[in-house]
Order: C-alpha cells, then structure tokens, then sequence
C-alpha cells in the first residue's frame, strides 16, 4: 500500500489562496507571475467594494493601442 504525497495536501486541506495558486501554476509554462494577486475586496458598511490592483498584469477594458471612441456615441443613424 502506498502513502499519500505529502507535497500537494487534498483540496480539503488547502486554503481558498493555496487553491487559487495551485490551479494558476500547474500549466506547462505557467510562472509565479500567474498566480499575483490582480483585485483588492474590502467591505465598508456593509457594501463589498472590488478593487483593480494598479502592479496588475491584466485588467479589464480595452488595451493598450485598442480603438476607443473618445467623442462618445455618434448622433448618426
């Protein structure tokens, strides 16, 4: 009978972090990188509040050299 592997503990074992760290590194060419924190949550009176991390890699919205309307909608039909 063999032991179980001591060095990836089961899912019931692990922490919310260590899941998510774990599931963002295990692709071939995955890098620590993969795994940064990209959002801060917080709470204020009872309102959660969900902040973009300005050292994040990747963030939503259009990017960079994307084609923006800067003008707004056009009145045109």
């Amino acid at each position: 009978m063999s032991t179980p592997d001591q060095t990836h503990p089961s899912d019931d074992e692990m922490t919310r972090d260590e899941k998510r760290h774990d599931q963002l590194t295990t692709a071939p060419e995955a890098t620590e990188a993969d795994a940064a924190p990209r959002i801060d949550v917080s709470e204020h009176d009872g309102n959660t509040r969900i902040d973009i991390r300005p050292d994040a890699a990747v963030r939503p919205g259009p990017g960079p050299g994307a084609e923006t309307d800067e003008d707004g909608p056009s009145d045109t039909v």
